[in-house]
């Protein structure tokens, strides 16, 4: 009987906590002594495990320095070797892994490859790490035929990458999925949920480069002077996420925030509705304060993460669609990335 063919992965290494070791001034990622750890960790080359290869990002980075011409680099990574090989590791610092993982969700269009973000809140040189069980778990996940999507591998769980957040900066269960179940939980067994799984797409790949469009981010708390944010409000504003209250509600007296809104509206700027709470979704109208922001020209965002809807931005914006197709787009589910 014939041997069956390993699947090949290939481990795109941004920089990030997983790799990096300890200097007089912290931890800094360091290429060559990665490699050689990655070399001395026997389970890599058990028959069980797929044939890999490595390549370096230059310059390696913590993720927090991870910008839109990063998130074209990798995914161009990716596009370029698309057909060489079955799936793809995506090593990455833990800080903006999400947000990464959202971007790479829409950039790689007609994905159906898997292609899985993981990293460790303990370098891989330390005795004590989390890095190695996610890494060979990734690989492992990366070279099954369950996944079609981009996923995020932490702790036990993998996760769709454009529900993923940062949950905990020191907990070793860092990421979690506030508002869709994990794909797959690692026990003793991998046990996929094929149900919440994405099936492969039917057209042909390719991988939509992003533009550094002009988004921002604001976040409603109690007492918010609004009127300062009329100044950023110009056309040159192409987007802009509003992390609300609840279920999308702005304090009863911001009566300077809904003339903004319409001028920013007015102008092209598409602006859309987040909540504050992980669990949930925005509900425009439910409650007469949100009610007046869809009055204004705002669109729901419904239980997306704020990860995702900033990405999901760029992604639009750079398709180069008009002020209503991105609108419509918005409000609906491209990638599982909402619940509609």
């Amino acid at each position: 009987m014939s041997k069956t063919k390993r699947k090949k992965i290939l481990i795109i290494y941004t920089g990030g906590t997983i790799g990096m070791m300890k200097t007089r001034r912290g931890y800094t990622p360091q290429k060559e002594k990665f490699h050689q750890l990655l070399d001395a960790i026997p389970e890599l080359k058990a028959e069980e495990m797929p044939d890999w290869e490595v390549v370096d990002m230059d310059p390696l980075l913590d993720s927090s320095n991870i910008t839109v011409r990063e998130w074209n680099a990798i995914g161009t990574v990716i596009a370029e070797n698309h057909d060489r090989y079955d799936g793809f590791v995506v090593l990455h610092g833990t800080d903006t892994m999400a947000y990464t993982a959202s971007a790479l969700s829409f950039t790689l269009r007609n994905n159906s490859k898997p292609v899985i973000l993981t990293g460790s809140q303990i370098p891989l040189c330390e005795i004590r790490n989390d890095a190695r069980d996610n890494l060979i778990t990734a690989m492992l996940v990366a070279a099954n035929d369950w996944v079609h999507e981009v996923c995020l591998y932490f702790s036990g769980k993998l996760l769709r990458g454009n529900r993923s957040i940062k949950y905990s900066a020191d907990d070793l269960i860092a990421f979690e999925s506030p508002n869709y179940l994990p794909l797959a939980e690692a026990g003793i067994e991998i046990r996929y949920n094929s149900a919440l799984l994405l099936p492969p797409c039917k057209g042909e790949f390719s991988l939509q480069i992003l533009q550094e469009v002009p988004i921002g981010v604001i976040k409603v708390f109690p007492g918010i002077q609004f009127e300062l944010f009329d100044s950023i409000m110009t056309e040159r504003l192409k987007g802009i996420v509003i992390e609300t209250f609840g279920a999308g509600n702005i304090p009863g007296s911001a009566d300077a925030l809904l003339p903004i809104i319409r001028k920013a509206s007015d102008n092209g700027t598409i602006i859309i509705v987040c909540s504050q709470c992980p669990h949930g979704t925005v509900a425009l109208g439910a409650y007469e304060t949100s009610a007046a922001l869809r009055d204004a020209g705002a669109v729901s965002g419904y239980d997306i993460t704020t990860e995702a809807a900033v990405a999901k931005l760029y992604y639009l914006f750079s398709r180069g669609l008009n002020e209503e197709d991105i609108r419509a787009r918005m409000e609906r589910s491209l990638r599982g990335e909402i619940t509609v």
